[in-house]
């Protein structure tokens, strides 16, 4: 065999071998076949897959949103694909990297339920979304809709473009409790005026756990020929993901939160229509205006990375999105439902199931969430991020799959004794 042979082969088996997963007893790989519901709340089996994670004895860490750290077999597989890529070099580079990317994002749009020349592989959401904002065909005295509630970093974009373009931005606030879906679509739709060009809504509030109704707000906005864009940061492999029946034209995500790819990896989907007309954030080559790669120009970068993708899909797929969904919403449920209503206690996120799932955020009357942060960590070592802005003042608590029932008990121990404290 030549060396070139030998090596394409090397690349390709690298990405095809199967992962060494953990070996789960009997039981555990019958439940595999149970219904969601009837896993949801087994302890027994999700110790299990507590098992694949190596996780710090300091702290209970309920704050997974900012980065959902791998499983050690997917943590494996990364460090295989560094090895991988640090041997071959350049020929890697300049004979692989692309051809191997193109067929991650391509199972990444299968995923989400879109075609490969719709989607890229970004570094993450904020270069997704930034993307759009600041490569859409902007005019003078064009309008954007937004909430308060937002990323901030996309809200930050939104102000250069209006500095740079001269466009307006309408920004809303969306209640932490709505009454319905079509609460939330009217306030979106009042704020249009026939200068709107693009409205931008979270799939998840990062600060809160909300689920918006992104399709009925895609309905409303087309009816008036307005685009929308989409901060699916939190979305992808937490809840269900299709584009189609979204029907949005932009979505953007990172891949490092609830898919468990190492850092560095997001998507951006772009509807065919619209991609000619998006400038890219990097110059790319000569490309056909409709070629969605055209948007994907990042010079280089940690290829490695992307590598992992097709492991970490698996390891989704292995857990299932249906099952892996209703754990993070019974784990969400299983706290909130115990300190809901208990003096001192603000919940800032919709109750009813269907509008969160594993994200949510809890405040205490009378403190600062800062302080709340610091007394979690420092007197009953939970990790936990304080939020203080846009109507949302309290802790944002993220359990993830390796997360128990006991962990929690403590966390709901701590909610009373501080809240007992601060009344």
């Amino acid at each position: 065999m030549k060396k070139r042979d030998f090596l394409r082969t090397m690349t390709y088996s690298a990405l095809s071998t199967p992962l060494a997963w953990l070996s789960l007893p009997a039981s555990a790989q019958q439940l595999l076949n149970s219904s969601p519901e009837v896993t949801a709340n087994d302890d027994a089996f999700w110790q299990e897959i507590r098992g694949a994670y190596r996780l710090k004895p300091d702290y209970i860490n309920l704050e997974n949103g900012y980065y959902n750290i791998l499983p050690t077999p997917l943590l494996e597989r990364h460090i295989e694909h560094i090895r991988e890529v640090n041997y071959q070099g350049s020929y890697y580079m300049r004979k692989f990297q692309f051809e191997n990317k193109r067929k991650m994002a391509a199972r990444v749009a299968e995923l989400v339920g879109t075609t490969p020349d719709q989607l890229v592989l970004t570094r993450n959401t904020t270069e997704s979304m930034d993307m759009i904002i600041g490569g859409y065909p902007w005019q003078p005295g064009d309008e954007a809709v937004m909430a308060e509630q937002d990323y901030g970093a996309m809200l930050d974009m939104f102000r250069q473009a209006a500095k740079r373009f001269g466009i307006k931005n309408n920004i809303v606030s969306v209640p932490n409790h709505p009454a319905s879906d079509e609460e939330i679509v009217e306030l979106y739709a009042k704020a249009i005026t026939p200068k709107t060009k693009l409205l931008m809504i979270c799939h998840m509030i990062n600060i809160s756990g909300q689920i918006l109704p992104v399709r009925k707000i895609c309905d409303m906005a087309h009816s008036k020929g307005v685009e929308v864009m989409v901060d699916g940061a939190h979305a992808i492999a937490h809840i269900p993901v299709n584009m189609t029946e979204l029907d949005c034209d932009y979505y953007g995500a990172s891949l490092h939160k609830w898919l468990c790819v190492p850092l560095g990896v997001g998507l951006l989907y772009v509807k065919k229509k619209h991609i000619g007309k998006i400038w890219p954030l990097l110059a790319p080559a000569e490309k056909a205006t409709d070629d969605i790669t055209r948007l994907n120009h990042l010079g280089t970068h940690p290829v490695h990375c992307e590598l992992t993708v097709i492991d970490s899909i698996e390891f989704f797929r292995m857990i299932g999105a249906e099952r892996k969904e209703a754990r993070l919403r019974f784990l969400q449920q299983y706290w909130t439902s115990r300190v809901a209503g208990l003096p001192g206690i603000v919940l800032n996120t919709p109750t009813d199931a269907a509008r969160s799932c594993a994200i949510a955020n809890v405040g205490i009357k009378g403190m600062k969430p800062a302080d709340m942060a610091v007394q979690l960590l420092e007197q009953h070592k939970i990790w936990t991020v304080a939020i203080d802005t846009a109507g949302i003042h309290g802790c944002r608590i993220t359990p993830n799959l390796y997360t128990t029932t006991a962990e929690l008990d403590v966390f709901i121990g701590a909610l009373k004794k501080m809240s007992s404290a601060a009344s």
